[in-house]
């Protein structure tokens, strides 16, 4: 069965509510539409769609499975598109991450980088967690990307280790806001607002960790990603957030950034591949994404102290 050819035929049905509509769109008689619908809801064992003599209405199965056809297909379209490309030697396709908590002045930098010198290649670009990335890598939907450590590399290339100093966002009127520095013991009291944990659970789990050794446990731990949300659980909740110097407000604003003293918290990256698959369209965006984090946001090479040593289900420094 031509699943891609059924889908298209089942997608249409479903957009027109009409066997005879569908059929004139897709260039094609009713019958023969019809037969292909049918095929494939014996194909999936899920009736599709309840029909009359004078209607066509889609089934609970039809409406679940629509949204995930639609995929295929558009996923489809872009490998062929991909592929005439290859073939016409016009560009190649590179798919690409980056996490959610980069500045946007460092992601326009990276596509910046990187399409300056690579014109001929397609940058897919996408915002992907550590944990979404480690997937895709593995389901080889994912060329490269910009993941956080410690995660588990098995498997990856790694570029080079970047490390982001990680201060703290607290309200302006805060009393730790007075000071130039900030220990984490002095936010004891105060909510952690942090990223999902199913985002980098090992990142997630190490950043509580150092701050209990620091002597600061949070009374709560709030779930946030985005930069407007996380500002607003700081301003209305008694809560603080983690967050690099680049994602410091402006002078004007009612949130202030401090550095932590003695620098106990940092995010450490790099840009990471499939292990074998570094070509050099690759290696451009990890130069690029490397490059970007250095300039744009405060990113310095990160040099450990003590050996880095993989363990099953993530890498911790020790």
């Amino acid at each position: 069965m031509d699943l891609i050819r059924h889908l298209e035929c089942f997608v249409a049905v479903a957009e027109e509510s009409h066997f005879g509509r569908a059929a004139a769109r897709l260039g094609m008689a009713q019958p023969p539409l019809s037969q292909r619908v049918q095929r494939l809801e014996r194909e999936l064992q899920v009736r599709l769609f309840d029909r009359t003599s004078r209607q066509v209405t889609i089934t609970k199965a039809g409406t679940l499975l629509l949204p995930e056809a639609r995929e295929l297909l558009a996923r489809s379209e872009a490998l062929l598109a991909t592929a005439r490309r290859i073939r016409d030697g016009e560009s190649g396709l590179l798919r690409a991450a980056l996490p959610p908590d980069i500045a946007g002045g460092t992601v326009a930098a990276v596509l910046t980088s990187f399409q300056e010198r690579n014109k001929g290649v397609e940058l897919e670009l996408h915002e992907l967690s550590t944990a979404e990335q480690l997937a895709r890598f593995a389901a080889r939907e994912l060329d490269v990307g910009l993941i956080h450590h410690p995660c588990d590399v098995t498997g990856l290339e790694l570029g080079p280790v970047l490390r982001r100093e990680l201060g703290v966002l607290l309200p302006r009127d805060a009393p730790a806001a007075s000071s130039t520095e900030v220990p984490l013991a002095a936010l004891t009291g105060c909510d952690l607002i942090l990223f999902p944990r199913a985002t980098a659970p090992a990142l997630y789990d190490d950043l509580l960790t150092t701050c209990a050794r620091g002597g600061y446990t949070p009374a709560a731990v709030r779930h946030g990603q985005g930069a407007s949300f996380v500002r607003g659980l700081v301003l209305s909740a008694g809560a603080v957030a983690l967050a690099p110097r680049d994602a410091a407000p402006a002078e004007s604003d009612a949130l202030v950034w401090r550095p932590l003293a003695g620098a106990p918290l940092a995010r450490r990256h790099s840009v990471a591949w499939p292990r074998g698959h570094g070509d050099a369209a690759v290696h451009a965006f990890a130069d690029a994404a490397t490059h970007a984090l250095r300039t744009t946001a405060d990113a310095l090479p990160d040099i450990p102290t003590r050996p880095m040593h993989l363990r099953p289900a993530a890498e911790y420094w020790l």
